[in-house]
């Protein structure tokens, strides 16, 4: 079983920066591919970012350019840079570990609210 914290969250303004962490603990082993998603109240679910067990990123359209995800594999932590924040940003941070393909594990969330 794997554990997942997401921290860093809060309330900032248009233009504005954060730094979200999430700190695994547990099963951790294999090929561990690591993602950020984002739930904004009345919409779905989307797709943020990943990174992979060998360091390569990807990003949705709607953050490139602003967002940055990395890992350090030896904290166990993931980490959301978040730069020219938007009011859509507006969500709740949430972070995924995947785990050979197969197994996957979700935090609880961090609230990133983006005043307009």
């Amino acid at each position: 079983q794997v554990q997942l914290v997401e921290s860093g969250g809060g309330l900032v303004q248009v233009g504005g920066s954060l730094r979200l962490s999430c700190v695994a603990s547990g099963d951790i082993f294999g090929v561990i591919t690591m993602r950020w998603y984002r739930q904004a109240p009345g919409s779905r679910r989307e797709w943020v970012a990943g990174i992979s067990a060998d360091g390569r990123t990807n990003y949705a359209d709607s953050v490139m350019g602003r967002f940055t995800i990395a890992r350090d594999n030896a904290k166990n932590t993931v980490y959301l840079q978040m730069n020219t924040l938007k009011p859509e940003d507006t969500a709740v941070y949430y972070c995924q570990l995947n785990r050979g393909g197969v197994y996957k594990y979700w935090g609880q969330g961090t609230q990133v609210t983006v005043s307009s």
